[in-house]
Order: C-alpha cells, then structure tokens, then sequence
C-alpha cells in the first residue's frame, strides 16, 4: 500500500431536496440538492446553499439545476458536479490526494435496474470505488434504532422532496412497499399555486418551502398554532410589492389534496401487508420520516384517519442519512445491500 493511499468511508443520503452525507457516524455536509453551473464552459460555479441562493439570478450566465427529480437522477452530469463538490465539503479531507472512496447511497425502493445503473455510475464518476446502495425505507427504519433483520414487522412512511416512500421491513428485508410521487416539491407547488390564485402573489419555490415550513399544516385546527407568516412578493398583474399575512389554516386548505394522496397511499400499503405482519404494524405503530414529517399536525392526521398510532423519528430529516452510515459499517453483514 502506498504511502498516501487509504479508504474514506462515506454514506449519502440523495435526495431531491436535500443531499445528507455522514462520515464516521456524524452528519458533515447538509446541503440542498442544487448545482450551479457556468453556461460559457458548462463547470460547476457553486453547489449546495450557495447554489440554491442564485436560482432565479443568474441570468444567461448561469444555470442552477436541481439533479434529481421524483428521487430519481434527472441531470447526469449535474448530479456528478454535485456529488463531487459536496464530497469536497467534508472537513479535514485533504487538498494534495484524492482517497479511494467507499460509499453506500439511499435510492428510492421503487428504483428501477435503470435508475440503480445510474446511481452507481454518478457515484463512480464522482470517484466512488466500492459503491453499495440500500433503499430509502430501510435506511429509515435502521437510523431510527429499530432492529429490521427482526421476524417482527414494522412499516416506514418516508415523506422526501420527490417522493414518499411506504414500506413493510421484516427479516431485513422489504415485504411491500408502495412509492408515489407526491412529497415535499408537491406541497411547494400547492403553495405556490394558492399564493396566486388567492393572493394575486408571485412566489417561487424557496419563498413556497420556508411558507410550508413556518405553518405548513395537515390540519385545519391545532393545538399550538403557529403564527401567520408574512409573505414579501410583486402583485402578478400590476407587479407592485405586497405584503400578505397567510394563516396554517389557509396552508392546511391548501394541502388538503396532496395530504389526502399520502393517506391513500398508506392505506393501499396496508392492504397488501400480511396478516401477521399486520398486527405487528398494528401494536407497533407507523413510523413517520423525511422532511415531510415535520408539518404541523401531520402524525396526529394520520393517526386518527387510519386509527394506528404514527410516530415521528426522533430526527427525520437525518434518519435515512444516519441508517446509511449504520449500513456502510455493517456491509459484510447486511444481505440487503445492492451492490
């Protein structure tokens, strides 16, 4: 072995909208899933937050790309850029040689051989050697602690950016999983389309996401409201400035049909679970993860609808990224690893 050569080992969690990389069990780079890339010699100008902060404002300079689309690569090249300078992020990784690089990355459990293919050659060209990649559910319920080579069955609602992923875990492996493309960017563009049609107010898609994250709601009433949220933005006929209090109720009238399709969702996945699975689901509880977990009133909306409890992972925007990092320490170990 020479001199400078040694494996790094990471996992990354890549999502449509957010990209999550762990490194020795701690989380070192959260960044959105944006590249910015220069139009004169199409290389990568920035990635990450700073990527995000030009979207809209490059003019014909630059173009800012989101690579993956409904949890799937979108932008080949512009998802290599991005893996690439995200790597370049980690602390204490050395500017003078490139380590071998050792990787396990979440996917969709509705990936198919083609979108697998394409994971796994963005993550080589990135420089990735040994490349392993595990479905998003099962990396879910491994960083919330629950044990899933267990013959116990237990399901996972994962609610992302491009997708919400529902699976049933038993014996380490996924008995049934239903995937739909209704998550995060959706609820954007509800609110987006509300702030227009009811407001007359022209928004875009982060001013949608921070909107949804102050009093983003599932319910019409709850028991600790947030306070209304102010949204800055031009009138889209006369294009003068406003300025427009909007309520969680507004939000959660808003929502109602996007919500609805996961409910749906979730009780499709129920009726293709095994009897003996069932009642484990039923004494256990459904596990809520992903960014989508966090609206307001959600676990509450879900529990009484389907009259199971619904739990919210201690950390659901990390649990896939922190059962990755479970998963590259154990990849002689887990059968359910793709290679």
């Amino acid at each position: 072995m020479g001199l400078f050569s040694f494996t790094q080992e990471i996992a990354i969690d890549l999502g449509t909208a957010n990209t999550v990389i762990t490194c020795e069990g701690e989380v070192v780079v959260d960044e959105p899933s944006v590249v910015a890339i220069s139009m004169s010699d199409n290389k990568m100008v920035a990635v990450g937050r700073k990527a995000q902060q030009m979207i809209g404002k490059g003019g014909n300079m630059i173009r800012t790309v989101r690579p993956l689309k409904d949890g799937v690569i979108a932008d080949f090249y512009a998802c290599e850029m991005m893996i690439r300078g995200m790597i370049k992020m980690i602390p204490h990784r050395s500017r003078f040689f490139t380590p071998s690089l050792r990787m396990v990355v979440g996917i969709p459990s509705s990936s198919t051989e083609v979108e697998i293919r394409a994971v796994r050659d963005s993550s080589e060209h990135a420089g990735g050697r040994d490349v392993y990649m595990i479905f998003e559910p099962m990396a879910a319920a491994i960083g919330m602690g629950i044990d899933v080579e267990s013959p116990e069955g237990c399901m996972v609602v994962d609610i992302g950016g491009g997708t919400t992923e529902i699976a049933v875990i038993s014996l380490g492996g996924i008995v049934s999983n239903k995937s739909i493309k209704v998550a995060g960017d959706d609820l954007n563009a509800d609110i987006i389309e509300f702030m227009s049609r009811m407001h007359n107010l022209r928004i875009d898609e982060p001013t949608a996401e921070r909107i949804k994250m102050q009093v983003g709601s599932a319910l019409p009433e709850l028991d600790n409201p947030p306070e209304d949220f102010v949204v800055v933005g031009p009138n889209k006929v006369t294009a003068l400035p406003m300025s427009v209090p909007v309520s969680y109720q507004e939000i959660a009238h808003c929502l109602e049909k996007s919500i609805m399709k996961i409910e749906n969702a979730v009780l499709q996945a129920l009726e293709q679970t095994p009897p003996e699975l069932y009642a484990d689901i039923v004494r256990r509880g459904i596990f809520l993860a992903g960014g989508g977990a966090l609206l307001h009133g959600l676990a509450k909306r879900l529990t009484d609808k389907i009259t199971i409890q619904f739990h919210v992972a201690e950390d659901p925007l990390h649990c896939v990224a922190r059962g990755t990092g479970v998963a590259l320490k154990n990849v002689n170990n887990f059968n359910f690893l793709i290679r």
